[in-house]
């Protein structure tokens, strides 16, 4: 065994070792804060949207709530709402969809208590300027002592966001739509020369700040969630018949004790959380790094915005995904994870000729729309540990690693993916129920006073 071969081994093991304390911490973490802020989610989503429409242009932060919002939409609609299911649905068959459901139902709830908190605990970083997210939700909410807790999500925080999947995947559609079709083979050269374009083409907004990804997000997130829905829209009208039977095969997959993966336990556990984690971030503290950014005053109401967003990308958008490939079944018979080839695949079969095309097109702007906000969560992090001076260099090692990012194996990629948001929920969620009381009180105020 060469030694790469053993590291990649070892991080295998340790990231599925994850899989349960994940399932435990995310999906019951989640139904907890469900519960104990009297269902808000379900009973307030109207009030959600109204609350967006809400601005204070003199709070402290750096961009509006919408914008928050936007931009935390835009990191989570990336890659992993189309290889991520399409993962999922390979190692957990389509019962690993309703538990992708479940998980976007409890992770509003989440999300809820998130950018309330975000919020509440703002802190300043060594210059004195107004900062968010879960490390200085740590410092300020719980104190100095519990500080070894916010380097240790800052340090993950710095992996997590490095955007390695996006990276991969894109490379992996580019290669497989373009580059093999002409007739040259996909080679590690082909594959550095592709992230190396990626890493041109996303310099040109990452390196603006906050302001400049924010204002990209506005944009482009209403655009490509109406494309996707008008290309899946045609996928499902088009296959009619097939409708009754995906869903069957979704809620019958839930809750087969003999199917996919180990059956439930795989599907659950395995899966359920590990892809929920992936894909809508609730309790992973990203959001929380965003919604801090936001100009607002009232916690709660950055909470109401906060929690649309599992409802639309682990929600909307997988359930998508999950449809057009689950529709021509090419989901079945993978020995290996295989990511956007499958989904690439299954929307051929629905629009031959044009298909892949179409996803090829949709993928990029979800995968570029990821990492505009994932540069943003970087330096955050290298801001709280190594002080602003450093913080926007952080932006050049985040490029460089996206050309790592297009030549290394898939399976890698999810491996520590799934490893450093496993590590950062861990320390986000134990601080977002340590505070939760703190959060009660304010949730209370709030409804009291009748304000949106």
């Amino acid at each position: 065994m060469s030694f790469f071969e053993f590291i990649g081994q070892a991080l295998h093991s340790f990231s599925s070792s994850l899989g349960t304390p994940l399932f435990v911490v995310l999906i019951g973490g989640g139904l907890f804060f469900m519960i104990y802020s009297g269902f808000i989610p379900l009973r307030y989503f109207g009030r959600s949207i109204q609350a967006l429409r809400k601005k204070e242009d003199n709070a402290p932060g750096q961009i509006s709530s919408v914008q928050a919002l936007a931009t935390a939409i835009a990191s989570t609609t990336g890659m992993g709402n189309i290889s991520g299911v399409a993962v999922a649905l390979a190692i957990g068959g389509p019962g690993a969809i309703f538990w992708m459901w479940v998980s976007a139902c409890v992770g509003m709830a989440t999300k809820f208590f998130e950018g309330t908190l975000a919020i509440m605990y703002k802190g300043k970083d060594a210059d004195g300027v107004i900062q968010g997210g879960p490390m200085y939700m740590i410092i300020t909410g719980l104190g100095p002592k519990w500080k070894p807790l916010a380097v240790f999500f800052s340090i993950f925080g710095l992996i997590g966001t490095l955007c390695l999947m996006q990276a991969n995947q894109l490379t992996e559609a580019f290669t497989t739509v373009f580059i093999v079709p002409a007739g040259i083979e996909n080679t590690m050269m082909v594959r550095f020369i592709i992230g190396v374009v990626i890493c041109i083409m996303v310099s040109a907004v990452v390196l603006g700040g906050i302001k400049r990804i924010s204002s990209w997000a506005t944009r482009i997130v209403p655009g490509m969630v109406f494309l996707y829905f008008l290309i899946v829209g045609y996928i499902i009208v088009t296959n009619l018949s097939a409708v009754p039977g995906v869903f069957a095969s979704i809620f019958g997959g839930a809750f087969d004790l003999t199917a996919g993966a180990g059956g439930l336990a795989g599907s659950v556990i395995v899966i359920g959380a590990r892809r929920a984690a992936f894909v809508n971030e609730a309790g992973v503290g990203t959001a929380a790094m965003m919604h801090g950014a936001s100009k607002n005053t009232q916690p709660v109401r950055e909470g109401l915005v906060a929690m649309i967003a599992p409802s639309i990308d682990s929600g909307l958008i997988c359930t998508l995904t999950a449809l057009a490939i689950l529709i021509n079944g090419h989901h079945y018979n993978v020995d290996q994870i295989q990511g956007i080839q499958m989904a690439l695949d299954s929307f051929e079969a629905s629009i031959p000729g044009l298909g892949h095309y179409l996803l090829m097109i949709v993928a990029f702007i979800f995968a570029f729309s990821t990492m505009f906000s994932y540069s943003y969560y970087g330096v955050k992090c290298t801001n709280f540990l190594f002080g602003p001076k450093y913080a926007f260099s952080y932006n050049y090692f985040f490029l460089a690693m996206l050309v790592v990012g297009a030549v290394i194996p898939l399976s890698a990629v999810v491996d520590i993916i799934d490893i450093a948001f496993a590590l950062m929920a861990f320390s986000t969620m134990l601080t977002m129920f340590i505070l939760a009381p703190k959060a009660k009180k304010e949730i209370k105020k709030y409804f009291s006073q009748q304000r949106t």
